[in-house]
């Protein structure tokens, strides 16, 4: 067996590999400041002032009608300053600069007869952002650290349009995750598998609405985690936090009534600015975090995974139960997280120079409700452990021509390891025959066993993009660059054999067979665009193009009726049965217009194409092509085979909206949207020896979204902030899973494919969602966040049989309010603050799913049948009682942080 390594020992090999080969840039990190500079007496422009950026090397000088731009600053808020000869210099605090958004300032100078001191300026930001051509949200690291979140996913998913990570009714998957503008999703599953630590983040970006050209591979929206620079001085932050579940409901969460606060803890820290003895020239930005939360959800070792009973005796007073457990409760939902983060800039001449960039995350953890593992309750140390291991390598380079103009060079690198098994070595003696989990039937916990199957992939991407940005006019910003990405992706799936051939000891099969199963593949990808930012006094325009290519690497099976010829080869297979996946592209257009109708309202439109690779998974899945007749199949492929020559899948986004300030600080945003969406993965249904069925995926399924948002802000003033945003949403489509026809042919009895558009899974037609911070900011802060939404669909059953079309009823809706309170406090010149975060302050039992018969997560109707009666040792409510249907239960955090 090819041995996985751990991702620690290529840390720094790939740090040294980007600093050399920087090929990328930031893309997506940086906003504009412009403006105009006039006589304040005049109103005449004053050509030549200089316009610096306090704190940085940035600046501009006025041109021959007043106008100024500088391009290329990181988000943040800044002071600027504007000197001329014969006037008094200016400067402008609580400058906001934003990612991808121009802000506009415009200065008046008063003449040194009138004015010799500096004059000091406060600017006032409007609601409306007039540059603003699409649905955008941008969430500061001050606003983040005010908020009851953990992570950056929490924070995504209180936007509007966003439902449990999927994008205005998309699948998951359909978004692309970036930190500091690269890519961070595996592309074996197309999900983010690493993200930075919220108390990184400078400013989150969050696309939900179509996006322009620079941004590919994406179909529902874009996620763009801004992480924190060093500044000019040193600052810092040390936090650490403890707590525990609080919760009533003791038959859903035995033994989480106790009081244990070592069963949540947690440490991180962060520390920046210049670099000893360096002065400006180098400068770092520091943070870790270790999080351990042992969960809400807890086995009883009353079996050990060697275990066995016999409950074949109809009489159950002779049954024997073999349990040599120590009965001690052990987690089953827990999570062990360590994420740190390095950043080191080197300003070498003007512009923002050489950012090296270094991201590691590591998760252990465990799924209750996943792969069984429910089952395993009794006998917990027999179910599966996850491991998650993500390394983002990257260094930049800023050429600057001049303020206007400037080339960005980025090289990236960015590994993804994934494992899961019960232990780590296959041949480890404590693996145990399977027929241990034959020992109880019928609706009854495991009394020993293991999961014998162990699934390992890793995948490597190197990123290389240049672009160029110029202020070529006044009114035209243009951006233009090339990308390209080289995929590297190891994929290992095997069971651990125990059985008379093995003499009962653990063994593996034989490469090639369908329980194990090996490939490597190398695909690239290819991309160009070019796009055109103009702005008038009553337009401003974004327009783009892009261009996207695809290599596979790989070969397709040409019939798949030849699978039972396949059976009897052994790999490497005739050249005959394959032919050679062909290349993909896509031309997509962008286009977004906004309308400002007065200096407090806009109106925007905007289109798109959008195109997106499926995940490896669907191309390369079953790459020995094994569809065994009879007996176990493979947990991870299930009798379906991958098919490289899939199309891309391809989505048409429609948007109108309009911004309005209706008071000072306090405007509204009216948004309408629809997407239209094709060549979603499907299946292909085979039949094998007339008697098995297997699947191939291809391009087949279809859904369309409509809907809307309206959201009112109340920016921070007089000491409250408020915002609440409401989504109307229909999202429809012929499946929610590429899986679905294939599932619904092996059930018994057998389900027919739709015929017709239904709601998908996700599809919560109304959406609430209400976050308000009252307090005095160096005083106090509490901070609420309430969400409240309609149940998500279901497809109601009796008896395993269907009894109303696909997702025809509602689960019940959901409502939940998490409140985070602060006190601030100066002991010794030090800022401290103590904190409380209470998640889900009410315990509402929020039902996530729900048995199909009922609609309800606590009750089935199978409880009054007589075949599932088990025989094991739990009862039949036992059996059905679902902690994992419900939400989490209450949660309290305590802790404190110092800042300096």
């Amino acid at each position: 067996m090819k041995k996985v390594y751990s991702l620690c020992p290529y840390i720094f090999p790939f740090l040294l590999l980007a600093s050399l080969f920087s090929i990328d840039l930031y893309a997506g990190t940086t906003g504009k400041l412009t403006g105009k500079v006039t006589d304040a007496t005049t109103n005449e422009p004053l050509i030549g002032t200089n316009i610096i950026v306090v704190g940085t090397n940035m600046g501009a000088a006025a041109d021959v009608d007043g106008n100024y731009f500088i391009l290329n600053i990181p988000p943040g808020t800044y002071q600027i300053k504007a000197t001329q000869i014969g006037y008094a210099s200016t400067t402008i605090q609580n400058v906001k600069i934003s990612v991808d958004q121009t802000t506009r300032i415009d200065i008046k100078l008063g003449t040194q007869v009138i004015q010799l001191q500096n004059v000091v300026v406060t600017s006032q930001r409007g609601y409306v952002q007039k540059d603003l051509t699409s649905t955008e949200e941008k969430i500061s690291g001050e606003q983040i650290k005010n908020m009851p979140v953990e992570d950056v996913q929490s924070v995504v998913n209180l936007q509007a349009g966003v439902v449990d990570g999927h994008f205005r009714g998309g699948r998951i998957g359909e978004v692309k995750y970036l930190v500091d503008g690269v890519s961070v999703n595996d592309v074996y599953s197309g999900s983010s598998t690493l993200e930075a630590d919220v108390s990184s983040i400078q400013e989150l970006q969050v696309l939900t609405g179509t996006f322009n050209a620079e941004y590919g591979e994406a179909l529902s929206g874009v996620v763009n985690q801004v992480t924190k620079i060093g500044g000019e001085k040193y600052t810092g932050s040390l936090s650490l936090y403890s707590g525990d579940y609080f919760t009533q409901r003791s038959n859903l969460y035995p033994d989480v009534n106790k009081v244990r606060p070592k069963n949540v803890y947690n440490f991180q820290g962060n520390i920046s600015g210049p670099v000893p003895e360096t002065g400006d020239f180098l400068k770092f930005f520091l943070s870790g975090r270790y999080l351990n939360d042992d969960g809400y959800i807890y086995g009883k070792r009353q079996f050990n995974p060697s275990d066995s009973s016999n409950f074949t005796n109809n009489d159950p007073s002779k049954w024997y139960v073999g349990a040599t457990g120590n009965n001690a409760y052990v987690p089953m939902n827990s999570s062990k997280k360590v994420t740190l983060q390095g950043k080191l800039e080197l300003m070498v001449g003007s512009g923002r120079g050489i950012v090296f960039n270094g991201l590691y995350q590591n998760n252990d953890y465990q799924q209750f409700g996943a792969d069984n593992n429910n089952l395993f309750v009794l006998d917990p140390d027999g179910a599966y452990n996850y491991f998650q291991r993500s390394f983002l390598g990257s260094a930049s380079y800023t050429q600057l021509f001049s303020s206007k103009s400037f080339l960005d060079f980025l090289g990236s690198a960015f590994l993804s390891d994934y494992k899961q098994y019960v232990y780590s070595d296959p041949l480890d003696p404590r693996y145990v025959n399977p027929q241990r989990l034959a020992d109880v039937s019928g609706a009854s916990f495991y009394t020993g066993g293991t999961q014998n199957w162990h699934f390992l992939h890793k995948t490597n991407t190197y990123t290389g993009k240049i672009d160029f940005t110029s202020q070529i006019t006044d009114v035209h910003e243009i951006k233009t660059g090339i990308e390209y990405d080289y995929h590297s992706l190891n994929y290992q799936d095997f069971q651990t054999i125990i059985d008379a051939t093995t003499g009962f000891k653990p063994a593996l099969p034989a490469p090639g067979s369908f329980n194990y199963n090996i490939y490597n593949n190398h695909p690239y990808q290819l991309a160009a665009y070019f796009q055109d930012k103009i702005e008038l006094d009553y337009l401003i325009v974004n327009v783009g193009i892009r261009y996207d290519y695809f290599q596979p690497d790989a070969n397709v099976l040409s019939d798949p009726s030849n699978i039972a010829e396949l059976n009897n080869l052994t790999p490497p297979f005739p050249g005959t049965y394959f032919y050679k996946a062909s290349a993909k592209s896509q031309v997509s257009p962008r286009l977004g217009i906004s309308y400002p109708i007065t200096d407090k309202g806009a109106v925007h439109i905007s289109y798109g194409h959008f195109f997106q690779i499926p995940p490896f998974d669907y191309l390369y899945r079953n790459p020995n092509f094994r569809i065994p007749l009879t007996g176990d199949v493979n947990p991870n492929n299930q009798n379906t085979i991958g098919n490289a020559d899939l199309k891309p899948q391809q989505t048409v986004m429609y948007e109108i909206g309009l911004q309005q300030e209706i008071f000072t600080d306090f405007g509204i945003n009216v948004t309408t949207y629809y997407k239209d969406i094709r060549n979603l993965l499907g299946v292909e249904l085979f039949l094998e020896d007339n008697f098995k069925q297997y699947a191939k995926y291809i391009n087949t399924d279809y859904g369309s979204v409509t809907g809307f948002t309206v959201s009112f802000q109340k920016k921070f003033s007089d000491g409250y902030s408020a915002n609440l945003d409401y989504t109307y949403q229909v999202a429809k489509g012929d499946a929610s899973d590429p899986n679905d026809a294939f599932l619904k042919a092996q059930a018994t009895p057998p389900v027919q494919p739709n015929k017709q558009l239904v709601p998908l899974d996700w599809d919560r037609r109304h959406s609430l969602n209400f976050t308000a911070t009252a307090g005095e900011l160096e005083s106090y802060l509490i901070t609420m966040v309430a969400q409240l939404g309609s149940g998500l669909p279901y497809t109601p059953s009796l008896q395993q049989t269907n009894t109303g079309i696909q997702n025809s009823s509602n689960k019940p809706a959901f409502f939940n309010i998490d409140l985070y309170l602060t006190k601030y406090l100066k002991l010794m010149g030090l800022n401290f603050s103590v904190f409380a975060k209470i998640y889900n302050l009410f315990d509402t039992p929020n039902e996530q799913n729900v048995y199909t018969d009922t609609g309800r997560a606590g009750y089935t109707l199978q409880l009054t049948q007589q075949q599932s009666i088990p025989r094991g040792v739990n009862t039949l409510a036992q059996f059905y009682t679902r902690p994992d249907f419900y939400s989490a239960p209450r949660q309290v955090l305590v802790g404190a942080q110092i800042d300096f």
